[in-house]
């Protein structure tokens, strides 16, 4: 499956954020989006997650359209979103997040992601009747990526899983999403850590004012003297 995103604009209220945005990201994948604060990164995910509505442009998964589908039904067709902050639902257990992430499918699949979330985040097995609320930032965010999982996506998009967490924890989740897309699954990736973000992408895209300016392999863009300018400080 291959996520290809073509010429989006959309904005809020009269204010447009995206200008023709265009990228693609294929299964077993990962690449990485970046750009400074306000670039329109999370915007992006949020419309082709269909939270938001766009202007103009579509989204595709492989030659289908998913204009006009709502987020749930794009979860259904494999598309995953992990939002920036987490949004986990603090009063329910850890095994109750994970469990509303695969709602839609059949009781035995339930079963069978439970069991590979729990060996992808061993520390979640330990809590799995803990409240969310009360865990660490970093075991905040392996729920939430766990919980997206659960829903079996073909493609995961992750909207700054580091956010707030030490640069220990940051790296580990970082390796984990490196250990998903070996499993086959694309990974679009918003990471404030350019450097450790391209350590485990295959491609990258860098946006400015909504556009995306330079695209190229991982190792392209580390070596750009833009990027390195911009977003390494070297």
């Amino acid at each position: 499956m291959r996520l290809r995103v073509k010429q989006l604009t959309v904005g809020y209220g009269k204010a447009q954020v995206l200008f023709g945005l265009s990228l693609e990201v294929a299964q077993g994948e990962l690449v990485a989006l970046l750009g400074a604060n306000g670039a329109g990164k999370t915007t992006a995910l949020r419309t082709i997650s269909g939270l938001l509505r766009p202007w103009g442009g579509g989204v595709w998964l492989d030659e289908t359209s998913l204009q006009g589908l709502s987020a749930a039904q794009r979860a259904r067709r494999g598309l995953g979103h992990v939002p920036e902050g987490r949004q986990l639902f603090p009063l329910m257990s850890v095994e109750e997040n994970l469990r509303l992430g695969a709602a839609f499918l059949a009781w035995p699949y339930r079963q069978e992601g439970l069991e590979r979330i729990y060996t992808l985040f061993p520390r979640l097995a330990e809590r799995r009747k803990q409240m969310a609320g009360t865990l660490s930032g970093g075991e905040q965010q392996m729920l939430a990526i766990g919980r997206a999982l659960m829903g079996r996506p073909r493609i995961l998009m992750v909207d700054e899983p580091s956010l707030g967490l030490s640069p220990k924890l940051a790296e580990e989740v970082l390796t984990t999403l490196a250990q998903v897309k070996a499993e086959g699954v694309g990974v679009l990736l918003v990471e404030q850590n350019v450097a450790l973000s391209l350590e485990v992408a295959d491609r990258g895209y860098v946006v400015e004012h909504g556009k995306v300016v330079l695209s190229g392999s991982a190792q392209e863009l580390l070596s750009n003297p833009g990027v390195q300018k911009a977003y390494l400080a070297l």
